[in-house]
């Protein structure tokens, strides 16, 4: 379906000879000869853009564009001017309109106008999209739990998600840790801004500086160009640092001293940089523990721990795992377009007496195998599972080592995947260079 342009001006020819043009570039377009006609075909239908001369009898253009922000506020109104109206129109530009162009013009010229306005709205709209499925992703209400437990954490979280206060997710791998850091997020009045996560132990510790607080051109080896770290990335919004235990002294002393100057230099710079953040940060070690052995600054661990929170483990909130497992395999069928509806009693029974050291993104994973692999309506205990044989016996000849059981486990899933090392990564819960890696190592 064309989008719709309304073509606005006095003279009845002007709006004749748009017309036809733009029709002939394949638009629909509605042409009316005077403000308040124009006012009228807003009130009646949807109008992307509206094309309209300034200078009218009763309602001008300037009217006109207040008008139609109140009656559409998502249309993009072009303004057509003679040039002795020049300054008219750049005052229209302040006011909200979208473009104008100056008499007399070239068609080629409205051509241009229009696609970008309608280009531009078709952004807006895409943006618009994805934001709400951002925040319907990352809402309270898609935080699953039923369980006491978890019920505690989701008050905590409404509780903190309004504040600008630190707050210290405390929890395993796989926990949520990150999933509950953008819920607050999206839940606060940063929301607007960004969010950037970083994982303190998946970066060098030599680059990991350089990350955080950004470098000036020359500030070492190879820094040949100026770089704004992250935590100017996360300006106006939130900087999640996941597993900030793994920080070395160092820069546990430099990140203490950016919170309490609420500034940061960057690597091999002279002057501070303001910040204007919320930082979250997690890590699945006993931050007291490493306190107490000195190997963490105890003055930062009470400026990151102004609200703890802590994750129970899958372990600890068992009742909670048919739900998740429900929900993970909705998501996974929908995405491989696969009729599979649920799990059969065994297939359940071995999920609910599974261990579950990697937690919720274990099970994510199992699951999304599982539907990958079924072949029938429901998950059964074979989807669940992926046996080994030991080819490769360990020096007592019994069970197989470590190594040989990933080897297998990884060779496995990808002559499930037929190669496909991007659908194999997925499963597997690693990013397709892991895999590579993992793949040349054993």
């Amino acid at each position: 379906m064309s989008q719709k342009i309304l073509v606005v001006d006095n003279d009845p020819e002007m709006v004749a000879l748009l017309g036809r043009h733009l029709e002939a570039e394949g638009w629909a377009v509605t042409g009316v000869t005077s403000g308040a006609e124009a006012l009228a075909a807003l009130e009646r239908e949807e109008v992307p853009v509206v094309l309209t001369d300034l200078v009218m009898d009763e309602v001008d253009g300037l009217a006109l564009l207040r008008e139609a922000q109140r009656i559409q506020p998502g249309a993009s109104v072009i303004l057509m001017t003679a040039f002795g109206s020049l300054e008219t129109a750049i005052e229209a530009m302040r006011q909200g309109a979208y473009d104008y162009l100056t008499k007399p013009f070239k068609l080629a010229e409205v051509s241009l106008a229009v696609r970008r306005a309608v280009d531009d709205q078709r952004l807006r709209e895409e943006n618009r999209r994805l934001r709400a499925e951002v925040e319907r992703r990352y809402g309270f209400d898609n935080l699953l739990g039923q369980s006491k437990a978890m019920q505690a954490v989701f008050e905590q979280i409404r509780a903190v998600a309004g504040s600008e206060a630190t707050v210290l997710l405390l929890g395993e791998s796989g926990s949520g840790k990150e999933l509950v850091a953008r819920a607050i997020h999206w839940n606060s009045p940063r929301k607007g801004g960004p969010f950037v996560p970083v994982n303190c132990a998946a970066i060098p510790e030599t680059l990991l500086e350089s990350e955080l607080f950004g470098h000036e051109k020359g500030a070492f080896t190879g820094a040949d160009r100026k770089r704004r770290g992250l935590f100017v990335e996360a300006d106006r919004g939130t900087l999640f640092l996941d597993e900030v235990g793994d920080m070395s002294p160092a820069l546990q002393a430099k990140l203490l001293r950016a919170l309490e100057d609420k500034a940061i230099r960057p690597v091999g710079g002279k002057e501070g940089i303001r910040l204007d953040l919320r930082l979250i940060t997690a890590t699945n070690r006993d931050l007291l523990a490493l306190v107490q052995e000195g190997r963490f600054r105890e003055d930062l661990y009470y400026r990151l721990a102004v609200i703890p929170i802590r994750l129970p483990s899958l372990r600890e909130r068992s009742e909670d795992i048919p739900l998740l497992a429900e929900h993970f395999l909705k998501r996974a069928a929908g995405t491989l377009g696969k009729g599979v509806e649920g799990f059969n009693e065994e297939a359940m029974a071995w999920l609910l007496e599974h261990r579950w050291p990697g937690n919720v993104r274990e099970l994510e994973n199992v699951v999304e195998r599982a539907v990958t692999l079924a072949r029938d309506r429901l998950v059964t205990l074979a989807d669940l599972r992926i046996e080994f044989t030991p080819v490769g016996a360990s020096a007592g000849g019994l069970r197989p080592t470590l190594a040989e059981l990933e080897r297998q486990y990884i060779q496995r899933v990808l002559e499930e995947t037929k190669g496909d090392k991007g659908a194999a990564a997925k499963i597997l819960g690693v990013s397709v260079r892991t895999l590579q890696r993992k793949a040349k190592h054993l």
